[in-house]
């Protein structure tokens, strides 16, 4: 008999790669994103937002939050994971080139698969940005 074993993505796997956001590590960061994953931004034109398809394109979409705030922080972070969801809590904080903060609470809800994420649905409260 063939025993298979599942890989997971545990707690611990979210606060690294939560701790690579922190450190503008993209590489640390797309660890574990599988290649054909799917993020849903905090806001755009549609109503989850925008869409963006593709490990390339998410470390894309990631380097230039980064590149717009180079302070951008996600701070307070915890995780949860449970079979093939999880979630993970955080306040975010940044400063754009106009000098313009954002400080606000949000979650990401996940979904994975052989210990890889491959959906990451971004939620963030709608406050005012405000002069640094």
């Amino acid at each position: 008999m063939t025993t298979t074993l599942e890989k997971t993505l545990t707690a611990d796997d979210l606060a690294a790669t939560f701790d690579a956001f922190n450190r503008h590590d993209i590489d640390g960061v797309m660890t574990h994103f599988a290649e054909d994953c799917v993020f849903y931004t905090v806001g755009g034109d549609e109503k989850f937002g925008a869409r963006v398809d593709g490990a390339e394109a998410i470390a894309k979409a990631f380097s230039g939050v980064w590149a717009g705030m180079t302070d951008a922080h996600w701070d307070h972070h915890s995780h949860f994971v449970h079979g093939d969801r999880a979630v993970s809590e955080w306040t975010f904080s940044g400063t754009d080139a106009n000098g313009m903060r954002i400080e606000a609470e949000g979650a990401d809800l996940f979904t994975l698969r052989d210990g890889k994420i491959v959906v990451k649905q971004a939620l963030r409260k709608s406050r005012p940005a405000f002069k640094a």
